[in-house]
């Protein structure tokens, strides 16, 4: 009954591989395996439909994106038994008949052209095609594994939920969907890349995010031009509207509720084929520096940990280079006795400790980079044990003082207190920049170095909206979720620099009242 050709052998003259299909069965395969000549996944069964009127046809799909088990057991066999064992008649539009009662519980759906046929076959799609229609018939039987959903390893928590995004687009689209239980979520796709058609999915709750930004991210998606987009790193950096800054101004998740809950603040996701990072625009500096898990437990103690990640960040981007400017040109605001034993323990160093504080920094940088590329449990051990074994061995040899460790090994500990990964390589790289500053300028040269920083901060943009919003330009009502968070009774508003189209949560005041702690009385103990 059947008879399967891999695709191969001779070149078969055609005008345009987007010609509609013919009529004529043969002329179709023959224009196909010419398409997918060298292509040894692609297989093409033939088979007929009806002896009697000898109907022939022929199925093409992908070994490697579809499962052989999936085309007999729920496409071929449904369609012989039918035509071979209940006898029914395949009478006028052969392919309508097919698609309206054989193949109904199944994507499925006609197509005319060649390039509609190769894309459905890449799309990990089956086209079967019937002689005398100038038509085919696709149907979804995708057949190749993907990776079951677990916790995020860069967003490890300890309260909240454990999933995470994958490499596949339906599956990270269906967490958003079980958070978000309602019709005004919108997913609109969109395909990039000329070679890998990676397809993407722009989402939004409708009434909720802002239609200009809504549509200015479409636009941008749509005007980048580019042969493949492997992961949404690639798009982050087209659509960006300062590519050249250190900071990042469009944010990445693995977490499904933190993507939804940017949802509910009127953002846009961009969830990218193939990959388990979720975008999220508008982006701002203060929302990098929130964690999800600041959302699990109660306002104060997630007011003091998100105070304690701007005090890191300070300690982070200002500690070597402070060091470096007071022990080297501003000595007179140290006090004399903490002088005194820096330089005791100093005496007899061959290096400057501007310079000692800089390779440190840069041993340190080497140590993290080599912690990431071994594998995990040689990494973590790498990197931990190589900065003490090298710490201590540079202080016995006298090559280093003790308080540069001291300095450089609080400086990375609070760099690994940042939520986003993409926050600490920005302060690292400026850290550089201010301990060569403070070197040669001293204190001046740092708060120069600031002042330039703040500038820039000040001049970026995220797809219209300030960075430091809501601090610059100052919004006090949207200051109750930056560097404290205030009771969810209290938050009854989004954040209004974002532009959403309902700032209200619940306009009720009724519901207000209800989500505000009662009052009691004196005396009271009901």
């Amino acid at each position: 009954m059947f008879r399967i050709n891999k695709v191969k052998g001779k070149p078969f003259p055609m005008e345009s591989p987007d010609r509609p299909l013919t009529s004529c069965m043969e002329e179709n395969r023959q224009i196909l395996n010419h398409i997918f000549n060298k292509c040894s996944d692609i297989s093409v069964r033939e088979f007929q439909l009806d002896y009697d009127k000898r109907i022939d046809a022929f199925i093409i799909y992908s070994d490697s994106l579809c499962k052989p088990e999936m085309i007999n057991e729920a496409i071929l066999k449904p369609i012989m038994l039918e035509l071979y064992v209940n006898k029914k008649e395949l009478l006028g539009d052969v392919p309508g008949i097919i698609l309206k009662y054989l193949l109904t519980n199944y994507k499925a759906g006609t197509i005319s052209r060649i390039s509609e046929v190769t894309d459905a076959v890449m799309e990990d799609n089956l086209v079967l095609i019937i002689d005398g229609y100038p038509v085919g018939i696709k149907t979804s039987v995708q057949g190749y594994d993907i990776r079951q959903i677990n916790e995020p390893t860069t967003e490890p928590n300890i309260r909240g939920p454990r999933d995470g995004f994958v490499e596949n687009l339906g599956t990270n689209l269906s967490l958003l969907r079980r958070r978000i239980r309602t019709n005004r979520l919108k997913a609109e796709s969109l395909t990039v890349g000329t070679l890998s058609k990676t397809k993407m999915y722009v989402c939004y709750i409708e009434s909720i995010a802002n239609e200009k930004v809504i549509q200015e991210v479409k636009d941008r998606i749509s005007r980048i031009s580019i042969d493949s987009v492997l992961d949404s790193s690639y798009v982050e950096e087209l659509i960006s509207d300062h590519p050249l800054t250190l900071f990042p101004l469009v944010q990445y998740t693995e977490r499904p509720d933190r993507a939804a809950a940017s949802l509910f603040e009127g953002r846009i996701a961009i969830i990218v084929d193939n990959s388990p990072s979720v975008l999220i625009v508008p982006c701002t500096f203060i929302t990098l520096m929130q964690a999800s898990e600041d959302y699990y437990y109660s306002a104060l103690f997630a007011s003091f940990a998100r105070l304690g990640r701007f005090v890191a960040i300070n300690i982070a981007l200002l500690a070597p280079a402070t060091t470096v400017a007071a022990f080297s040109i501003n000595q007179a605001m140290i006090p004399v006795s903490l002088l005194n034993t820096v330089a005791g323990a100093r005496e007899n160093l061959p290096l400057p400790i501007s310079l000692e504080i800089f390779l440190m920094e840069l041993v340190f940088e080497l140590l993290r980079e080599a912690g990431v590329r071994l594998p995990r449990t040689v990494g973590q051990a790498i990197s931990t044990v190589g900065g003490l074994v090298i710490g201590q061995a540079a202080v016995d040899a006298g090559i280093v003082s003790p308080t540069s460790v001291v300095v450089v090994g609080l400086t990375a500990v609070a760099s690994f207190t940042f939520p986003d990964y993409n926050v600490g390589t920005s302060i690292r790289i400026a850290r550089f920049a201010l301990i060569i500053m403070a070197s040669v300028f001293g204190i001046i040269g740092i708060i120069f170095g600031l002042m330039i920083l703040l500038a820039h901060l000040c001049s970026l943009r995220s797809f219209g909206i300030p960075y430091l919003s809501p601090i610059a330009p100052l919004t006090p009502r949207d200051l109750k979720d930056t560097f404290i968070r205030v009771p969810w009774w209290a938050m009854l508003t989004r954040p209004r620099f974002f532009g959403s189209r309902k700032p209200q949560r619940n306009s009720d005041q009724q519901m207000r009242q209800k989500l505000q702690p009662p009052k009691r009385k004196r005396g009271d103990t009901k």
